[in-house]
């Protein structure tokens, strides 16, 4: 392990891996089915808790995303946060992938797969709308459940709550032009109320919450701040398989009606993710930059900030719209797909500490 890592780990108590850990990809694939089965048996509970929303945030899904990241909050030590100059390589890695690649990759896989080869078997009508709103879920980096990938790689926290801090600040000002450019729109309404309130639900409220317990914690003994995150671990990942149920839920009735649609459009966003994640990763390798940062970095760089993503493709296009769908299928294979990328990262973490 590298002195950063070894650092990193003094900061940060971690429960060991349990059953339910281990086998989490499988509880996930349970979530996504009984989700979709519910929500095409069950739609009515299913929308009444999706119109519990401020603007265009779902109030349960945010106390859900709450409960499931504030454990890993809790690792955090304010007082070391200083230490994140040393990641400077990792930020910039994540920044590029972010904001260099990530928008025009998806722009250029967009092009390839939705408007060339699978043409033929889509509707015309809506061709651009799906591109459209692939763009808009590459345009916005993953703010809330990139704390759970973190955890799960044994990423460094303060890293990962600087890199998401940035990312914030950089998406107020960056997101409306890099889409505009690339829709070729003269201007977008971008829903600024959606984006400031994920942020203070996502990242403001559970910050205070976990560094107000973390010091109460403190005060009762040295064993007590590592007691509970063993208690918090599997129920900060019940959270997210419960999070998994809702989500899936609200689309259940659309996966079914359109399910070769959406499988077309989750090949674009599949090989984004998997190219953006390793060339992060590499990169990281390449600057030498410690596996426990490189790793979130990857994990960042890959994902999507998909509840702006589904609001923004609303707004500008329509409920009904290709848009909205593309969006949708963001939804639908983040969690799989991003657990594959923790699980590539936990295992090559031999191959990456390994000098060339």
């Amino acid at each position: 392990m590298s002195a950063q890592c070894e650092a990193a780990a003094k900061h940060a108590a971690r429960a060991p891996m349990g059953v339910f850990e281990r086998y989490l990809t499988l509880w996930v694939g349970l979530c996504i089915v009984a989700g979709v089965a519910l929500g095409h048996l069950l739609p009515a509970p299913f929308q009444a808790i999706g119109r519990l929303e401020v603007a265009q945030v779902n109030l349960p899904v945010a106390v859900l995303i709450w409960l499931m990241i504030i454990p890993m909050l809790l690792k955090i030590d304010f007082g070391a946060l200083h230490r994140v100059k040393e990641h400077w390589k990792g930020i910039g890695v994540t920044l590029f992938i972010n904001w260099a690649v990530k928008p025009f990759s998806m722009a250029l896989l967009g092009w390839l797969f939705i408007a060339t080869i699978f043409r033929p078997y889509l509707p015309a009508g809506q061709i651009d709308s799906y591109i459209a709103g692939l763009i808009l879920l590459a345009a916005a980096p993953c703010t809330a459940m990139v704390f759970v990938w973190s955890n799960l790689c044994d990423g460094e926290p303060h890293f990962t709550l600087s890199q998401v801090a940035v990312n914030d600040l950089i998406m107020v000002v960056a997101f409306a032009p890099i889409v505009a450019l690339l829709l070729g729109l003269s201007s977008i309404t971008v829903p600024w109320n959606t984006l400031l309130l994920s942020v203070v639900l996502y990242i403001v409220v559970p910050v205070i919450v976990a560094q107000v317990w973390r010091k109460v914690l403190l005060t009762k003994g040295a064993e007590a701040l590592p007691r509970t995150l063993a208690v918090l671990g599997p129920a900060s990942l019940a959270d997210l398989l419960a999070t998994l149920v809702l989500l899936f839920g609200f689309q259940g009735e659309q996966i079914i009606a359109q399910p070769l649609v959406i499988g077309m459009l989750a090949v674009p966003i599949l090989i984004q993710v998997y190219f953006n994640s390793g060339l992060a990763y590499l990169l990281n390798k390449k600057l030498g930059v410690a596996h426990c940062v490189a790793g979130p970095s990857a994990l960042i760089g890959a994902s999507n900030f998909f509840e702006l993503a589904v609001a923004a493709a609303i707004a500008l296009f329509g409920f009904q719209s290709g848009a909205a769908l593309a969006t949708v299928v963001g939804v639908l294979i983040e969690v799989p797909v991003m657990l594959s990328v923790v699980r590539i990262v936990n295992a090559s973490k031999g191959w990456y500490e390994a000098r060339a």
